[in-house]
């Protein structure tokens, strides 16, 4: 233990031995520097991670919708014939319909004629004349009503019913 008196650099109080002065510093004065930053790339690897799975989805969402369906050629037909297909989003014989075409129903001439939540139906419909979904006006004008079987379609139509080849 040292004799000599000893003052904090801090505060300038008087300590009379080295070891008071040391829990006089740590208990005062404790080290309020802030931790060194580690460089850490965990921030930056979830920001690429999460972009390239953003492009991924992106990727499979565009090549997905883009791709063809297995009628595509029978539904191109429908429509190059002037077929036409009346129909409403909450009807289920009209999404049975879309279903029989799978993908290729983008390919249909399609006229949605409900107007949002059920209130209605549009202008272009009533004009029309349509009263019940599905209705299928053939290129000759006459309608039929109901869901129809591709098949019938095909019948109807002198289209010629034939799964496209991948």
């Amino acid at each position: 233990m040292s004799k000599n008196k000893v003052n904090c650099e801090k505060c300038g109080k008087t300590f009379h031995s080295d070891e008071a002065l040391s829990f006089h510093v740590r208990a005062k004065h404790p080290i309020t520097e802030e931790p060194k930053k580690s460089k850490s790339y965990k921030g930056l690897f979830l920001g690429i991670g999460i972009i390239v799975l953003i492009v991924i989805v992106a990727i499979v969402m565009l090549s997905d919708s883009g791709s063809s369906g297995e009628y595509d050629t029978f539904a191109q037909c429908l429509t190059d014939s002037g077929v036409k297909m009346y129909g409403a989003y909450w009807c289920p014989h009209c999404e049975d319909q879309k279903k029989d075409f799978g993908k290729s129903f983008d390919k249909i001439n399609y006229i949605e004629c409900s107007l949002p939540n059920r209130g209605g139906q549009n202008a272009e419909c009533n004009a029309a004349g349509i009263k019940s979904y599905p209705t299928w006006e053939l290129g000759d004008g006459k309608r039929v009503l109901g869901g129809k079987s591709l098949q019938d379609l095909a019948q109807l139509s002198g289209c010629e019913l034939v799964k496209d080849t991948k």
